[in-house]
């Protein structure tokens, strides 16, 4: 998964919507090949021109999936690169403690919302 990522930032993307769906694994002889999917939410995180990284500022809503959101997009701040690294850290817990994270209270394993008691 780093290894997508990083070719992603090397050519001046960020992805914003990290998510265990969004990454496939090959199959035959290439099940060690990893890709990532879904683009729709990417975006430059450099200027082309000059070089230069946009500047962070406040914007409305959390864009990608809030599940596995960086704390800088759930505080609503444009996302850059280390904020994809954050999401692939949340995804190792995710697959670590068993396909549960510790805000998902409200959910069920299979993604359903249960009601709160």
């Amino acid at each position: 998964m780093l290894t997508r990522i990083e070719a992603m930032h090397s050519q001046d993307y960020i992805h914003r919507d990290i998510k265990p769906e969004n990454f496939l694994v090959g199959h035959n002889k290439k099940n060690e090949q990893v890709y990532i999917i879904d683009f729709g939410l990417s975006k430059r995180f450099r200027c082309p021109k000059s070089g230069n990284h946009v500047e962070r500022k406040k914007k409305n809503g959390v864009t990608g999936t809030p599940r596995y959101c960086s704390l800088n997009a759930h505080c609503c701040y444009e996302q850059s690169r280390k904020d994809d690294l954050e999401s692939i850290g949340l995804i190792i817990i995710y697959f670590m403690c068993n396909g549960w994270l510790p805000w998902m209270k409200g959910e069920g394993k299979d993604g359903s919302k249960k009601m709160q008691l």
